[in-house]
């Protein structure tokens, strides 16, 4: 089986510039966001958008690439014996013939991909903003939008196999 899937880390990677287009968008958070970020438009108008978006896709790949170690778990399986299949016993291929698509389906994938916006990007942000004086609202939009990227990160790298 294999585990690493470069399409959907891509897909999972432009998952999250479709949702950031959608979640800060003006109708939806973008306006609260701006406000609570104290961000002003001549201030977002002043970066280099390819250089934003750019390192935004490749942040995002990197994180995909990570999120796909907590979902995929029969990457521990594989971490076990040291990443080398061919160093592996019979016992190794019985295990991932017995057990090798166990708990990968989209909706698993999503469910990590939740508890890991809830329990590591939400006091990540939280902490930085409570340093950075940013109030609750624009933690709450921030954590929320990662949450919602996550999960459906977590869905897309867990459920593509």
């Amino acid at each position: 089986m294999d585990f690493f899937n470069p399409l959907a880390i891509l897909v999972a990677a432009a998952s999250s510039l479709v949702v950031g287009f959608i979640w800060y968008n003006p109708k939806v958070f973008g306006t609260a966001w701006i406000k609570a970020a104290g961000m002003t438009e001549e201030k977002m108008k002043s970066g280099n958008m390819a250089v934003i978006f750019g390192l935004a896709l490749v942040f995002a790949a990197m994180l995909s690439l990570q999120l796909m170690q907590m979902t995929n778990h029969q990457i521990g399986a594989l971490g076990m014996i040291g990443g080398e299949l061919e160093k592996a016993k019979p016992s190794y291929e019985a295990f991932m013939a017995d057990y090798g698509t166990a708990y990968r389906t989209f909706k698993h994938g999503a469910f990590h991909g939740f508890i890991a916006g809830i329990l590591v990007v939400f006091p990540i942000l939280g902490t930085n903003a409570l340093f950075e004086r940013k109030g609750a609202k624009y933690i709450f939009i921030n954590a929320g939008f990662w949450t919602v990227c996550l999960t459906i990160m977590g869905a897309i790298l867990c459920g593509w196999h």
